[in-house]
């Protein structure tokens, strides 16, 4: 392990910055595109993850075309990319505060609180990227300008990013751990009910179940090697360890992907594309999607609100 990244490995860097970040950017754009295109999809829900996908994509685009070599550029770059990083995580805190909500404490108001939402996320966001330049000393690591030489700069980026980042994190995994519970407990209630109209479907509620508890891991999935490798240089630093550093480029440039898959590709998703699909695609390429016409009288599946407990009125 070398103390200094050779310019064999900051072009390696620069490379998986450059693929991870463009699959994010393909990703996210995907699901920002098919908000704009698919009216069916602007409901309440589906706007926080258009949000948070357009957030991703800047982040990724951003990450993508900073220019390392020159002064004004590194700092637009690594500015940008805190800020929408920052918002993205964000994001996905407000998504899991709307589910609780709607779920646990069976209230119906989360639309009013959209401003609110903004208000949080982009608020914070630019207060997390004013504070960072304290102590500011931007350097560059081969693929991007978000590091720090300077020690007291490289506090606080970990104080604006990486602490509300792992906030974010619990947060997310508390809620979801008493969404989990709650419905888990409803549906045991509603096994023994002969009522059908209280009765669960039992596969649906068990994929959804199973896909809310890995939105918490996409974070730490994503951002766990980028934490200890900055921790590692703190303690440390001009000692670089280059599979670390590989491994944080890597897993954080490809969050935006994570994201548009696990918030985005949703059944309502899929199910807006093939009903396109089924107007001009051949028989042979449909069998790749849904068949909607199997869904279009039944109730729409929602990732984020009322989700079959009990009708709010």
């Amino acid at each position: 392990m070398a103390t200094v990244l050779s310019l064999h490995d900051r072009g390696i860097l620069t490379a998986v910055n450059s693929g991870a970040s463009s699959l994010s950017f393909v990703g996210s754009g995907f699901i920002v595109l098919c908000y704009s295109l698919f009216k069916e999809l602007r409901k309440f829900s589906f706007k926080l993850v258009f949000y948070l996908s357009l957030s991703d994509m800047l982040c990724s685009f951003f990450n993508m075309v900073g220019d390392p070599s020159k002064g004004f550029f590194c700092y637009a770059q690594g500015y940008t990319t805190h800020f929408f990083c920052v918002a993205s995580f964000l994001w996905t805190t407000t998504i899991a505060f709307t589910l609780h909500r709607t779920v646990v404490r069976h209230k119906t108001d989360v639309e009013d609180l959209e401003a609110i939402f903004h208000l949080y996320v982009w608020g914070t966001s630019l207060v997390m990227t004013v504070i960072r330049s304290i102590g500011n000393d931007h350097t560059h690591l081969g693929a991007w300008c978000w590091a720090q030489t300077g020690r007291t700069g490289k506090a606080v980026h970990f104080i604006t990013f990486y602490v509300p980042l792992w906030g974010a994190i619990l947060y997310n995994g508390f809620t979801y751990f008493q969404v989990i519970r709650m419905l888990n407990n409803a549906t045991r209630m509603a096994v023994g009910m002969s009522d059908r109209a209280y009765q669960f479907d039992s596969r649906t509620d068990t994929k959804a179940l199973n896909r809310w508890g890995y939105y918490p891991l996409i974070l730490i999935g994503s951002w766990a090697f980028g934490t200890i490798n900055r921790i590692h240089d703190f303690i440390e630093p001009g000692h670089k360890i280059f599979w670390l550093t590989f491994l944080d480029v890597g897993t954080a440039g490809l969050l935006g992907l994570f994201n548009s898959i696990a918030y985005g590709l949703n059944a309502s998703v899929r199910r807006a594309i093939s009903e396109r699909l089924e107007l001009f695609w051949p028989e042979s390429l449909k069998r790749w999607f849904p068949n909607s016409s199997r869904h279009r009288n039944q109730q729409q599946q929602s990732e984020l609100v009322s989700l079959k407990v009990q009708d709010q009125q």
